[in-house]
């Protein structure tokens, strides 16, 4: 590079290329010059956001309808993923065998599940209160010895032997042991009448009683109390 001095008699001055540029980086590196450039984190933001735009136009260009169709399609995923979210829950099953058992603690007696359940209910735990009823009516059923006791039961089992048993109830044994699963392992919330409808379920259990047909049939019908 040539530096040229101000008067006609001045001798031409040649600064080597290589210091010519070092000298000229240290000079544009002073922060006056940078005063106003956007920070690191925009400067990644942009590139980020470059990034997605370049993926959308290519992706749109391989996609019936452009940018159209794109966004239709993600659309109908979306409304997928939602409607499936929505009939199965968030997945909370136990992966270890044994994990949708109905009992999961020490045995207790059909009267303390229900004393459990009755808290519950009174403190608003639907829920809880929901799981502890159904347990109350598989148990006094086992006690009723109208179920064989067996560790490991799942409330959809319990509730298709009962329902063979007393068939005048099978659907509301499946309908509870479908509420128990929503609320113990689909992330679902129970209500207040989805607690009293097992209530009434096992009240109408307790009063349905042997008959002087059952050891010839095998049925069970509703007696008064």
């Amino acid at each position: 590079m040539t530096i040229t001095g101000g008067t006609a008699g001045d001798v031409p001055v040649r600064v080597p290329r290589v210091p010519a540029q070092e000298a000229a980086e240290r000079e544009l590196s002073k922060p006056m010059y940078h005063e106003n450039d956007p920070s690191l984190l925009q400067r990644g933001l942009n590139r980020f956001w470059d990034w997605v735009d370049g993926l959308f136009e290519a992706v749109s260009g391989a996609t019936p309808g452009g940018t159209t169709g794109l966004v239709a399609v993600v659309i109908v995923a979306l409304a997928l993923i939602a409607a499936l979210w929505w009939r199965l829950g968030t997945p909370q099953r136990a992966a270890s065998g044994g994990g949708d058992s109905l009992f999961d603690d020490g045995p207790r007696t059909a009267a303390e599940h229900r004393a459990a359940a009755a808290r519950h209910a009174a403190a608003g735990q639907w829920n809880q209160a929901v799981q502890e009823r159904m347990r109350a009516i598989v148990r006094s059923l086992e006690e009723r010895t109208l179920l064989d006791p067996r560790p490991g039961r799942t409330a959809d089992e319990a509730a298709t032997e009962a329902g063979r048993s007393l068939p005048a109830h099978a659907d509301g044994l499946r309908s509870a042991a479908r509420a128990f699963d929503d609320v113990t392992y689909g992330g679902r919330t129970a209500d207040q009448p989805a607690y009293r409808r097992i209530e009434q379920l096992d009240t109408a259990l307790e009063r349905t009683k042997p008959t002087l047909d059952t050891v010839a049939t095998g049925a069970f019908t509703e007696a008064p109390r």
